[in-house]
């Protein structure tokens, strides 16, 4: 659930680690700040296709593992392991093609930084977040045969 409160956190750390890296000696700015990003702001120039589909493919992957994990007929206490090691995969799939979203609120708190169009192509990691997590939701509903 997206609500200002989950926008303001990582709003808050981008700006904490903005002023930290303006400690730095020689400092010139913060360049693209980890922002996420498709075609010239890709880290591997990937283009809108290919970032649209990481983003809503693995942040599907991403909520089956969470609702998965966290389910009742799931062994208890494994969740934050099963969570933070697919986490794990996806950044190592996606930081260079997008580096890395599956969360609005993760590419939000950047974007409001960067030295870059990062704020012009955040559209993409809104869209394909929301629209991976439906995706997710669907496939977990019909895989778990769940009947709530």
């Amino acid at each position: 659930e997206l609500t200002q409160n989950n926008l303001q956190a990582p709003t808050a750390a981008a700006f904490v680690l903005y002023i930290i890296a303006q400690g730095q000696a020689g400092f010139t700015g913060v360049g693209g700040f980890a922002s996420n990003g498709f075609g010239d702001l890709s880290p591997n120039k990937f283009g809108l296709g290919s970032a649209f589909i990481i983003e809503v493919v693995l942040t599907a992957f991403f909520l089956i593992v969470i609702l998965g994990s966290t389910h009742g007929r799931a062994p208890a206490g494994f969740a934050p392991i099963a969570i933070g090691l697919a986490l794990t995969l996806i950044h190592l799939i996606s930081i260079p093609v997008t580096n890395t979203s599956v969360n609005p609120a993760r590419s939000t708190g950047v974007a409001f930084f960067a030295q870059t169009g990062a704020l012009s192509q955040l559209w993409l990691f809104w869209v394909a977040p929301i629209l991976g997590a439906v995706i997710g939701a669907i496939i977990y509903k019909v895989v778990a045969g769940d009947k709530d």
